[in-house]
């Protein structure tokens, strides 16, 4: 029980860690961006609320004798550039910070943990997300969607590096092996070639010496 609990407090411990979130730092422009928002009017596709064929979705009204484009009262309003939100607080994510995304653990190293908050991407596997997560940590990063360690499975963490180490193995194994034969068959190639050149040496002494060795005496 005791080595239990003392896991237990660590993964605590851990994922309080990751979950710290820094003082944002335009949390007021955020504010200012949600009040805004919340005087601006429904801009709606002309006709929508008419015919169940047309959908709400916006689209700017083109008609010659459309009341919409004429800005005529009574009909909805029409998207304009001075419904936009304050300049400074665009692309800010509603905990104040710039929302950047990441991929690897490299990717952390650019970013200013003062402005800049970490997006874990979709496609990143568990053990990456949780090396993710504990960089961040180190470096002050707050991270938007942080990995949580009941999320990920025992097989991940335990079973995959493993099977991937005897893949590993396996792999290099073959690779030593393979290399083996290559280079005992370069040996016999060449065995059987100085052979073969050490019998056409003694065919071409055979035939230049005399058949008798008187006359190789006089």
């Amino acid at each position: 029980m005791g080595e239990e609990e003392e896991e237990v407090e660590v993964a605590e411990a851990s994922e309080a860690s990751v979950r710290i979130r820094p003082k944002p730092p335009a949390r007021e422009l955020v504010r200012l961006r949600e009040k805004v928002k919340r005087k601006k009017p429904k801009f709606v596709r002309q006709e929508s609320w008419r015919y169940v064929r047309i959908k709400e979705s916006w689209r700017r009204p083109r008609g010659i004798d459309s009341k919409m484009r004429l800005r005529k009262k009574g009909w909805p309003k029409v998207v304009k550039i001075g419904y936009r939100g304050p300049r400074k607080a665009r692309g800010l994510h509603p905990s104040g910070f710039e929302e950047v995304l990441v991929y690897n653990v490299w990717d952390l190293e650019g970013l200013d943990p003062e402005r800049q908050a970490a997006r874990i991407a979709h496609g990143v596997s568990s053990r990456k997300k949780l090396e993710i997560c504990t960089r961040a940590d180190e470096l002050g990063i707050y991270v938007i969607n942080p990995v949580r360690f009941e999320e990920i499975p025992e097989e991940e963490l335990e079973e995959v590096p493993e099977e991937e180490l005897a893949e590993e193995e396996l792999e290099e194994e073959e690779l030593a092996e393979e290399e083996l034969e290559e280079e005992e068959l370069a040996e016999e190639e060449i065995g059987g070639e100085e052979i073969e050149e050490v019998g056409e040496e003694a065919v071409e002494v055979g035939e230049g010496e005399p058949e008798n060795p008187e006359e190789a005496g006089g």
